[in-house]
């Protein structure tokens, strides 16, 4: 089922926070190339939202399995409402960068290839899976990357199918909208 922009932001606009906390936390999950930050911009744009990469976490060496780092860093305090204070990972130089806050309250989305995962469940009050086919996916990225990175986007490709078979995000997110357009 595909859901219209309007649906999205007004999905999002009745969204709450979970338990304790004060901050609403939306994940917008899709493959890599399927349009999830041209939503995720979209969307802070009308909503005036702190937009969180998982590409800020994540890298071609360790496409999936970075995601501890964001729970403890991001997730966890704003739950708590505190500061929360992450090291953004830098693509060119391949480590570590400069510190980030965001500070607890209002709207935080949290946007990458897995930013839906299971292990974030408990601290996410609304999903969103932006769904597009593989060759289209694949060819953003590689206009976006370079035709020379076609191998880290297939190997990033396989991980993130191997991820998907097992925790099926498509069928537990609260709302599909289509990236192919």
């Amino acid at each position: 089922m595909s859901t219209a922009f309007a649906d999205v932001i007004a999905a999002i606009e009745v969204a709450g926070p979970v338990g304790v906390a004060r901050t609403v936390v939306v994940a917008i999950d899709g493959f890599g190339g399927a349009g999830k930050s041209t939503l995720a911009a979209r969307v802070a744009d009308e909503l005036a939202a702190t937009v969180v990469h998982t590409d800020d976490f994540s890298s071609w060496n360790n496409p999936i399995d970075w995601w501890p780092r964001l729970q403890e860093q991001l997730l966890l305090p704003l739950s708590k409402n505190e500061v929360a204070r992450y090291q953004r990972y830098d693509w060119d130089a391949h480590e570590l960068a400069e510190w980030i806050d965001v500070t607890p309250g209002g709207l935080v989305v949290l946007e990458g290839v897995t930013a839906s995962r299971l292990a974030f469940r408990p601290y996410l009050s609304l999903t969103i899976w932006v769904d597009s086919p593989a060759d289209l996916r694949l060819a953003r990225g590689l206009q976006r990357d370079g035709d020379e990175t076609r191998g880290l986007w297939l190997g990033w490709m396989a991980a993130e199918n191997e991820w998907a078979a097992h925790e099926n995000p498509q069928a537990r997110a609260d709302l599909t909208i289509s990236g192919a357009a």
